[in-house]
């Protein structure tokens, strides 16, 4: 369980949509393994490290095959992480949207760091 140590907790999100079947990418037309990574960057940075909630909340896929998905956060840092996105084997997708929360505890405006 992550504590919080701070009165100054922060929440920051954003939505990421990915598209590969209008351009004929390779998560269509594609097999085995396939990687989308995003940066992401986050509003204001955070003090701490901040805890970071991934969900897919739209999921276009080919309906003859098999339904694969991996969504992670990944690399996650007090400025922005990695949102990653895998699917593997015959899978074809053609649209995912995902979703992302982030909350940790941010700085106060008085408060500075000398070094």
């Amino acid at each position: 369980m992550k504590k919080l140590k701070n009165h100054l907790i922060g929440i920051d999100q954003g939505t990421r949509v990915f598209a590969d079947f209008e351009e004929g990418g390779q998560m269509w037309t594609g097999d085995g393994p396939r990687e989308a990574r995003f940066p992401v960057t986050f509003s204001e940075e955070f003090k701490t490290l901040p805890m970071v909630q991934v969900g897919l909340t739209m999921w276009d896929t080919d309906g003859k095959t098999n339904q694969r998905a991996d969504l992670r956060a990944e690399d996650i840092k007090l400025k922005g992480f990695d949102l990653v996105f895998r699917t593997w084997g015959d899978s074809r997708i053609a649209r995912v949207r995902a979703d992302w929360m982030a909350i940790g505890e941010i700085r106060d405006s008085d408060e500075w760091e000398l070094y």
